[in-house]
């Protein structure tokens, strides 16, 4: 054990020295930024036997005890120029003004410059060396230009400035990147004055030239003139006597060819009239045969098979109507020829029917306790009495009470509605908002049948609302939930769905 935590403690100190190591001795040079780590001495790639090493751009790790990391910023150095009473090639003083952007050389062999030269100063220790180097050339450059050469060619101005201050700037290790002149002016106002004087010749020299010009142009625009309209006139009496000559034997020749032509052309119209009135007769005779055929015929036909198809619903109906009045008159026989025993009977068949509707409304009944009611004696009715008597104590639910609502005075059935008609509006507005959400997606046929489908059988709720309103309804009812303008979906898909869901 001992032996394991001496290990780990060596482990431990050997990985704290190596982070130690890694992050005083290992470096990480910038693009913007070159690393010098002093003491070693190494040959530059010019032959210079120096006392450092370099990196640009990388990362290196440095030799402890024999080495020191310097680092030198290369960014971009932005110095303001301003000379005043700079004398110019005459004796005039000038004031000028410019911008400079410098940085320091990295590249060799200028860096080796600005390594000897500005290692350890500041960057406001290097711009006031670079300012003060670049406004005593400025100052040599305006020497041997005039007023007029420095002011009407700046570009020119600022190439030979820059020119005379890239061998100084780099002795000391520093590269002019851009030099901008931006103002040029002198407390003498002389540059005004010729500015005055050249404006003053200017504008005299271009009122003479616009005189001159404006007096040959109208000279010369009035001569043009009286030729072009010279000329028009010839023109124009040319083509008038010309055109009255052709008039003149186009009317001679064309004459009788003329009249020749309209009586032609009107003889051929007639003709053509003529031939063309047995085809329009032929024509609206197959109109009207073919207006008989596709509409007339059709239209009979399909009033003449509404016509029966009404009378046999109507027959169906009244056939159905017979039966159903005939069948109550036979169950109102069948009920005074029983007697007594019609109630117990009847309440026999309805049995089964009102208990399925009964227990299918009424959740899980929790039962608190059991009535034991002895059936051994007695005969059917005491049995059936039991039967119902054990149903009312553990559901709740007084079969006889129903049977005597349902059974009264005529002894007709009657089918007592599910749904209210506010439950029903509110159904009908669920299920016309799902097929408006099918008619604008602009599906049809099967497509939006399939739509339809998958809507109701993703709502449970929806389902059972529908079963509820089918049996209380019957066809009836899904029809006119399922009533819609632009899909029209047949009941009996309906009734599929519905009861697939089941």
């Amino acid at each position: 054990m001992e032996a394991i935590i001496a290990l780990l403690s060596v482990l431990g100190l050997g990985t704290g020295a190596v982070a130690l190591v890694i992050r005083n001795l290992y470096y990480i040079c910038q693009p913007s930024e070159v690393l010098i780590f002093a003491g070693s001495t190494r040959q530059s790639a010019h032959g210079k036997r120096v006392g450092y090493r370099l990196v640009k751009g990388g990362s290196s790790i440095r030799i402890p005890l024999l080495e020191r990391a310097l680092r030198m910023d290369l960014t971009n150095m932005i110095i303001d120029l301003r000379v005043s009473n700079a004398y110019s090639k005459g004796g005039i003083p000038l004031k000028v003004e410019g911008v400079a952007n410098i940085k320091i050389a990295g590249e060799e062999p200028t860096i080796h410059n600005a390594i000897e030269r500005l290692l350890g100063k500041s960057r406001k220790e290097i711009e006031q060396m670079a300012k003060e180097t670049l406004e005593g050339n400025l100052r040599g450059v305006l020497a041997s230009l005039t007023p007029e050469q420095v002011n009407e060619d700046k570009i020119a101005f600022a190439k030979s400035l820059l020119e005379e201050a890239e061998d100084d700037l780099e002795q000391l290790g520093l590269v002019l990147d851009t030099l901008q002149i931006q103002n040029i002016s002198d407390e003498v106002r002389y540059l005004d004055s010729i500015g005055r004087k050249q404006q003053a010749d200017l504008q005299r020299d271009a009122r003479i030239s616009e005189a001159e010009a404006r007096a040959e142009s109208a000279i010369q625009a009035s001569e043009n003139e009286k030729i072009t309209a010279l000329k028009r006139l010839d023109r124009d009496i040319g083509v008038a006597q010309a055109e009255a000559e052709r008039r003149l034997q186009d009317a001679m020749t064309k004459r009788g060819a003329v009249v020749a032509e309209s009586e032609a052309e009107i003889a051929s119209e007639l003709a053509r009239i003529q031939a063309e009135i047995p085809v329009q007769q032929e024509r609206i005779k197959q109109v009207e045969n073919q207006l008989q055929a596709d509409v007339v015929a059709p239209a009979e036909a399909e009033c003449k098979r509404a016509i029966a198809r009404a009378q046999g619903d109507a027959a169906r109906i009244i056939e159905d109507g017979k039966a159903q009045a005939e069948g109550t008159l036979r169950l109102a026989e069948s009920w005074q020829k029983a007697g007594s025993n019609a109630r117990d009977i009847f309440l026999l068949q309805k049995l089964e029917v009102l208990l399925s509707t009964l227990t299918a409304t009424v959740p899980a009944v929790t039962v608190q306790n059991v009535t034991v009611v002895d059936t051994t004696q007695g005969g059917t009715a005491i049995k059936t009495a039991a039967f119902l008597e054990q149903i009312r104590h553990t559901t709740g639910m007084d079969i006889a009470g129903a049977v005597q609502n349902i059974v009264k005075t005529d002894f007709t059935p009657t089918l007592t509605p599910k749904l209210t008609e506010q439950e029903f509006l509110t159904l009908r507005a669920e299920v016309q908002r799902i097929l408006e959400t099918v008619a604008q997606s602009k599906l049809g046929g099967v497509q939006a049948e399939r739509s339809v489908e998958v809507a109701l059988k993703t709502d449970t709720v929806l389902q059972d609302r529908l079963q509820q309103a089918l049996r209380a309804g019957g066809n009836p009812a899904i029809e006119a939930l399922f009533e819609h303008p632009v899909i029209r979906i047949p009941p009996r898909l309906i009734k599929t769905w519905i009861q697939n869901n089941n």
